[in-house]
């Protein structure tokens, strides 16, 4: 009775000593641990989204969350993010614009943790529809050959493509198109055409993807009957002046297609037609002129009956060659290159080159000084002989050579 007593006389000042000691312990923790809020970026994942579904537009892809916990809680979240999650789910969603609720969790095992806010709560998700289908394609040759020329056979690497992409853009495409020019075609066309995805309005829908994106195709070219391509060869008479030669001779165009009503004639032809001909006697100089084509009688040219003709003409030089000179001496010659004419066969002339015709000039036996030397020509080919060399001497000045400078040789320090 007598404890009971007291406690009813002192239980409300053991009551208020009990707060009293819970709001001292509350103010220590809080001093040591205090509360604060703290916004953490949490990645949005998208769930449920098909292979053959595709997100159009853009959308945010953090759910900023406000945390109000004590800092040592809120320092654990921020080192350990993989406790908060935030994700959309886009299961059964047709195609269109759909408003989706942003889900997320809060970790169960970490408290005290309050959620103040988070944002955005929603999002706006535009989705298509990846589809695809197949298409014939529409092959077509455009353009005519060359006169005297037929089209023969044309062979495609495909007849159908498929067309992939979304929905609202495979929708579009009624036609894919595969052209080949074959305008001027003188022979077999053979080419790797690029496939074009057209609308009713035939323009290019450029957002799909084409199986196969080109295809090859081959056109053959012939001939009519009557017509022929033939070669022109240029018919040259007499020589180029003396000390001169033929470097080369250029017909433009270099072939020509011809015509007859007799095809047996055409097809009898050698293969190449005549021109006129070219008088090159006595040439110095590159000659350049027009003309016309020895044509048999009943042959006709399609287009120019003209050709270009162009004859390179050079004069025929030669270096010298000091041989037979002393050690310790050197030697040299004025003027270095002399003009050699000479004579011989009109299709041997042209190929001449240095190695063919030499100049040397023997200095054996001689000291230091000026000479006058008469240069010797050797002439490889036999068929081909010296007309005229110019000037018939030549002046050699011969020198001691100066002594090669010494490489100096770096001193070595001894070792001690």
């Amino acid at each position: 009775m007598v404890v009971l007593r007291w406690l009813g006389r002192n239980l409300s000042a053991m009551l208020l000593a009990f707060v009293l000691a819970l709001i001292v312990w509350g103010s220590a923790v809080t001093s040591a641990d205090p509360n604060q809020e703290r916004v953490f970026q949490v990645p949005i994942e998208i769930i449920g989204q098909e292979p053959d579904v595709e997100i159009m537009n853009e959308f945010p892809e953090q759910l900023a969350m406000t945390l109000y916990a004590p800092v040592t809680i809120l320092d654990e979240l921020n080192t350990e993010n993989v406790n908060l999650r935030a994700w959309i789910d886009l299961s059964g969603l047709a195609r269109g614009t759909h408003t989706l609720e942003v889900h997320y969790v809060l970790p169960t095992d970490i408290r005290p943790l309050r959620l103040i806010e988070v944002s955005p709560k929603i999002i706006e998700i535009t989705v298509e529809q990846l589809v695809s289908k197949t298409l014939p394609i529409d092959r077509e040759a455009l353009g005519d050959p060359a006169l005297g020329y037929q089209l023969g056979g044309i062979t495609w690497s495909a007849e159908e493509v498929t067309i992939s992409g979304r929905m609202s853009d495979v929708e579009k495409v009624v036609s894919v198109e595969a052209t080949l020019d074959i305008s001027g075609a003188t022979e077999d066309v053979q080419r790797s055409v690029n496939l074009r995805p057209l609308t009713e309005n035939n323009t290019i829908v450029a957002e799909v993807t084409l199986l196969p994106e080109r295809i090859s195709v081959t056109q053959t070219v012939t001939l009519q009957g009557g017509y022929r391509n033939m070669v022109v060869r240029v018919v040259t008479v007499g020589q180029v002046a003396e000390g001169y030669r033929q470097t080369n001779i250029t017909v433009s165009p270099p072939n020509v297609l011809v015509f007859s009503p007799n095809v047996e004639m055409i097809d009898e032809l050698p293969g190449f037609i005549d021109s006129k001909e070219l008088d090159i006697s006595g040439a110095v100089d590159d000659i350049e002129t027009i003309l016309s084509l020895n044509l048999p009688e009943g042959v006709s040219v399609i287009g120019d009956p003209n050709v270009l003709v162009q004859v390179g003409i050079a004069a025929i030089n030669g270096s010298i060659s000091l041989i037979g000179i002393l050690p310790g001496l050197v030697a040299t010659v004025a003027p270095d290159v002399l003009e050699v004419i000479v004579y011989g066969p009109i299709p041997m002339l042209p190929s001449l080159t240095d190695v063919d015709v030499r100049i040397v000039v023997d200095l054996t036996g001689l000291d230091e000084g000026v000479y006058q030397l008469s240069p010797e020509v050797i002439i490889l080919p036999d068929q081909v002989q010296l007309q005229v060399i110019s000037p018939e001497t030549v002046e050699v000045n011969i020198t001691k050579a100066e002594p090669a400078t010494p490489t100096p040789t770096p001193s070595q320090t001894p070792t001690p």
